[in-house]
């Protein structure tokens, strides 16, 4: 076995066995100048080594069955098209190499190299709740359309969860920019299985992977996800949170990105809405800059200068659209418009109570502005304004 090969079973023997304390197996490789020097010491150079560590199962797992398994492991691993990127090598996350708890090692899933992936651009990571709101949702699509209008093209990371992460998978996707799942499970895996067809088109597409640092056969249990989490955080340059309540995983995340000195951005919302709180903290305790316009999140995130930016008024941009209709009809449409921006979340029976309307005229309006792209409706008939279009 090639000497570089032996490094990499190493690491990924050692990454199976302090996955949760990679300080220590990290203290251990620096120690003895390598991940293969680790398994040619005796069990007593190990327990020294190792200190107030020092547990009779390191010094035991560190041995040559470890090593036969990880053999064995990565060698089933690369017949399935996936593969082990050791700390150190080519195509490992730069960035996470500054973190002072990087994992040992990442299993990576893609259809190019890692080292085609990883350190060619830069990586921005977008994040969020689960349980996002219209608001969120349309947000987190503008957010990933500016950026894939960047000069500077940057891959998009997220962690694969409903709601906002793989909404910003998807808008990566469909606007042409990279992105990569950090995974709490396995890479034989995925979590939840709603999102396995985007997680195999994250496989299958260039520039594109699955990521994370668990042994195949991991499933997703609560401890694994703040694991992932600082994955994240420490190998993006920035990390987005549309919207997250006050506790939760976008919260530890864009928290590990301000530890990490990473830059930290944060969609401002409405005050009384908890999907926002979280966004609004972060804001408020000066741990993450507010996103306002998107050109200058754009520059902000080192992307390069843009024309980006949010259409002027809402009130004009209807004006625009709808300026050759009659003008009867143009007014119908704008006061409905505008009623729905002024209460986000109205329903068609409110808005025939508010505007005196009946309801076959509010529904054939609404239906012409959702069709327009000005507001959605969702599944209980709520209306909600979207983010104006770059």
């Amino acid at each position: 076995m090639e000497n570089i090969n032996e490094e990499r079973v190493c690491l990924c023997a050692l990454n199976r066995i302090f996955g949760f304390e990679p300080k220590v197996g990290a203290g251990l490789v620096e120690l003895f100048g390598g991940a293969s020097e680790v398994f040619r010491q005796t069990g007593k150079d190990i327990s020294d080594a190792l200190g107030a560590y020092s547990r009779i199962r390191y010094a035991s797992e560190i041995s040559m069955s470890a090593y036969d398994s990880s053999a064995m492991e990565l060698e089933r691993l690369e017949a399935e098209g996936c593969r082990f990127i050791g700390m150190g090598e080519p195509g490992y996350p730069r960035m996470l190499l500054e973190c002072d708890d990087p994992p040992l090692g990442l299993y990576y899933k893609g259809s190019l190299p890692p080292e085609n992936v990883f350190n060619k651009r830069p990586q921005i990571a977008v994040i969020g709740t689960r349980s996002m709101s219209y608001y969120g949702r349309d947000w987190c699509s503008t957010i990933v359309e500016a950026l894939s209008k960047a000069r500077v093209k940057p891959l998009i990371v997220s962690g694969l969860a409903l709601g906002i992460d793989v909404t910003a998978h998807k808008a990566a996707l469909e606007c042409g920019l990279p992105t990569v799942a950090v995974m709490p499970t396995g890479i034989d895996g995925v979590y939840p299985s709603a999102n396995r067809n985007v997680a195999e088109r994250i496989s299958t597409t260039d520039g594109c992977a699955l990521l994370t640092d668990y042994t195949p056969g991991t499933g997703a249990v609560r401890i694994n996800f703040l694991r992932r989490n600082r994955i994240i955080a420490g190998m993006s340059a920035a990390t987005i949170l549309v919207e997250s309540k006050i506790k939760g995983g976008g919260m530890m995340t864009a928290r590990l990105a301000y530890s990490y000195d990473r830059d930290v951005h944060a969609l401002p919302g409405r005050v009384d809405d908890p999907l926002s709180q979280g966004c609004n903290l972060l804001i408020k305790e000066n741990l993450a800059s507010p996103i306002g316009d998107l050109a200058d999140l754009v520059e902000g995130l080192g992307l390069g200068s843009s024309d980006i930016r949010l259409k002027d008024d809402f009130k004009e941009a209807l004006d625009r659209s709808y300026s050759d209709l009659p003008e009867g009809s143009r007014e119908e449409l704008m006061k409905v418009a505008m009623t729905v921006k002024g209460h986000r979340g109205i329903s068609v029976d409110e808005l025939c109570s508010r505007l005196g309307w009946n309801f076959s005229k509010v529904s054939r309006t609404v239906t012409t502005l959702e069709c327009d792209g000005f507001i959605s409706v969702d599944l209980l008939q709520h209306c909600h304004p979207l983010a104006a279009k770059l």
